[in-house]
């Protein structure tokens, strides 16, 4: 899959002429790409996704979890008959959830975490130059770390808790906790890859939510396994091998 650099500064100018050729920018349903589900568990996704208000999609890296989740909730907000109002992605911000230490205001210091979001929106509408920024300014897409999110409640809008694995319990709860009337969440992770292993102190939630999901009727849960790969061949070859030789050896 190609990937297109953008540029994230934003001028705004709020003169009427302006603000038609703004609406000219800002990408719609029409403009969205055509993909199609490319393995069994992504089509399982695809079939529940209308059906479903809590979604958990989980397993291996490469497997399309966080493209698809985006691409389905794009396609659903941009429809002019939709309820729901945006788009809301929600991660940790792991490494060090302690953003202070970074440059700039709260948008400058996360930056960094926006750009796999940024990268698929440009793919998703291939013919709109910084696809991801101007659904920011049409409001049709909005963008959180779970430092923030305390204190809020989400209405109308559909949550993609992305990374989740890198999220402590109290973070998951915090998430879960946000969600208001005629909203649907979807998660995204894996927590084989928790970058929270490293410390003791600060352990990743996922698996203990996922006990949880499983006893609530409102989630459908999937899993993704190495056959779901489709970043590339050499990435699926090294994952069933890397899980054979932790079988072997751990």
């Amino acid at each position: 899959m190609s990937r297109r650099k953008t540029n994230l500064q934003l001028i705004q100018d709020d003169s009427p002429n302006n603000k038609k050729g703004n609406n000219r920018l800002i990408p719609r349903l029409n403009d969205l790409d055509v993909f199609d589900p490319l393995t069994p568990t992504q089509k399982a996704f695809f079939d529940a996704y209308n059906s479903a208000s809590a979604i958990l999609l989980h397993g291996s890296a490469g497997t399309g979890k966080t493209f698809i989740a985006l691409y389905k909730a794009l396609e659903e907000i941009l429809d002019k008959s939709s309820n729901y109002n945006k788009v809301v992605i929600c991660r940790s911000a792991v490494a060090s959830r302690d953003i202070g230490h970074l440059p700039g205001n709260e948008i400058e210091k996360t930056e960094v975490f926006m750009r796999p979001y940024i990268d698929m929106c440009q793919e998703f509408f291939p013919d709109k130059q910084q696809a991801f920024e101007r659904l920011q300014e049409a409001k049709k897409v909005d963008w959180m770390i779970t430092s923030f999110v305390r204190g809020i409640t989400l209405d109308d809008a559909i949550i993609i808790v992305d990374e989740c694995q890198n999220m402590n319990d109290m973070e998951l709860n915090s998430i879960m906790t946000r969600i208001g009337q005629r909203s649907k969440i979807i998660f995204a992770g894996d927590f084989k890859q928790s970058d929270l292993y490293t410390k003791r102190t600060d352990m990743s939630g996922l698996q203990k939510f996922m006990v949880i999901a499983e006893l609530m009727p409102s989630f459908k849960i999937f899993e993704f396994s190495p056959e779901d790969i489709v970043r590339s061949d050499l990435v699926k070859e090294y994952i069933i091998a890397r899980e054979k030789y932790e079988q072997e050896y751990s």
